[in-house]
């Protein structure tokens, strides 16, 4: 009987540490291969640039000036998702979700961004690993609150964007789990041939939207993190 048991105790022991083992080989492997944040694709100048140089070129966005006045859409095209720091077996990760369920309207009066609200399908956000997203949904309970917003508060100057790429600051509210709270997003903003490409991010702290930063003992995810967004903007149907 003692031998069963300590048999039983033997294997239960050796099962934990192939476990944590295999995580920190996986931690490893991982280290430094995420994705990397959302941003506007090289224009055609740096595309040049880096061609005339060796330098290995990237997708070429068309610069056509400032942005005309009117209502456009959050295209397909279009990513959003959040990227945080976490400690798994002793290594340190970064995750990055990503979804591509992105929906929205700016509005631009007079060349000035006079409003703007996009939505973001949580439920469809995903990362490398299915365990952890479903760990993401029932943190953020995805089943009552489907959906993440962000609603511009402040117009914002677009003059910026007749010399090229402009960066700016964009006042409004984020509401993440049904909590909305102010904060401020960094956007970078060009023109295309008939809309607009904007990357952006946003700094949370996530307990201030009541969402528990999960620590599990051989995982521990930081409460800050960054939400980012790549938008192509095209003109509303009418």
């Amino acid at each position: 009987m003692k031998k069963t048991i300590a048999l039983t105790v033997g294997i239960a022991m050796l099962c934990a540490l192939l476990l944590l083992g295999g995580t920190w080989f996986y931690a490893r492997s991982q280290a430094g291969t995420e994705a990397a944040p959302l941003s506007l694709a090289p224009s055609p100048a740096a595309t040049a640039a880096d061609e005339a140089d060796g330098s290995p070129s990237g997708a070429q966005g068309t610069t056509t000036g400032a942005v005309q006045d009117g209502t456009y859409a959050v295209d397909t095209a279009s990513q959003a998702g959040y990227r945080v720091d976490e400690v798994l077996s002793g290594q340190d990760v970064t995750v990055v979700g990503r979804t591509g369920d992105v929906r929205g309207e700016v509005t631009v009066e007079e060349g000035v961004l006079t409003a703007a609200s996009i939505e973001v399908d949580m439920t469809t956000v995903e990362t490398d690993d299915s365990g952890r997203d479903r760990q993401f949904l029932r943190i953020l309970d995805t089943s009552e609150h489907p959906t993440a917003t962000f609603v511009l508060s402040a117009p914002i100057d677009l003059s910026g964007l007749a010399g090229g790429t402009a960066t700016v600051e964009a006042a409004g509210t984020l509401t993440i789990k049904g909590v909305p709270r102010e904060v401020v997003a960094t956007l970078d903003a060009r023109t295309t041939g008939d809309g607009a490409e904007v990357s952006g991010s946003i700094p949370v702290t996530f307990s201030d939207f009541g969402v528990a930063a999960p620590n599990l003992g051989f995982v521990t995810v930081e409460d800050a993190g960054t939400i980012e967004m790549l938008l192509d903007l095209t003109p509303a149907a009418d």
